[in-house]
């Protein structure tokens, strides 16, 4: 009995260690645009995607060549604005807006300014130029490039589950307004729908 007394710790710790090691989490990086969908829920394929299709459905419009036209070929100014999450989970917005923006820039047919908080510590630093940086190389105040629309959206979704499926459905709505006169000049959306479950969908 004093045999087994003593190497009864030895075997746990033996069975617990084989269970830690059976248990353990296999980690490998895989390419940045590799479309996973694990949860069923929105993720970074989901905000890239959306954000290139929808950027190019917004350079595509009419309101862009009217745009160009009417101003001698320049390219409008973009700021992009709130873009609030009204889905069923919690989705970063941020994230997903700055997907937009990179397309934006990465077009070269649009300029973007900056908006928000950067645009504050921008003004900031600004500020503090003027009194610690040399006259000639201090930034002036009202030089700033304004915007000529700012874009505004929403991300919606609707859940449906019977049992163990489930489908949900994503709606990202954007809009583009005039900032002078607030006309709204063009709306686009993207749509997307899962379905979690066993079955195999045509």
């Amino acid at each position: 009995m004093k045999t087994l007394f003593n190497k009864t710790p030895f075997l746990a710790l033996f069975v617990f260690s084989l269970l830690i090691f059976s248990c353990k989490t296999t980690v490998q990086r895989v390419d940045e645009t590799t479309v996973t969908d694990l949860s069923g829920r929105w993720n970074e394929t989901d905000s890239r995607l959306t954000a290139e299709e929808i950027t190019t459905e917004l350079m595509q419009h009419p309101w862009y060549n009217t745009y160009t036209s009417q101003n001698n070929g320049e390219r409008p100014v973009i700021i992009v604005g709130m873009i609030t999450n009204k889905s069923h989970e919690h989705i970063p917005a941020e994230t997903f807006s700055k997907d937009i923006e990179k397309e934006i820039i990465n077009s070269g047919r649009m300029r973007l300014v900056q908006a928000g908080a950067k645009r504050e510590e921008l003004r900031a630093e600004r500020a503090d130029q003027q009194n610690y940086a040399s006259e000639s190389s201090m930034k002036s105040f009202g030089l700033e490039q304004g915007a000529d629309f700012m874009l505004q959206g929403t991300i919606n979704s609707i859940v449906d589950q019977a049992g163990k499926e489930k489908t949900i459905f994503y709606q990202i709505n954007l809009e583009l307004s005039n900032l002078e006169t607030n006309e709204k000049v063009w709306i686009g959306d993207k749509k997307i729908k899962k379905y979690l479950g066993k079955k195999k969908l045509k």
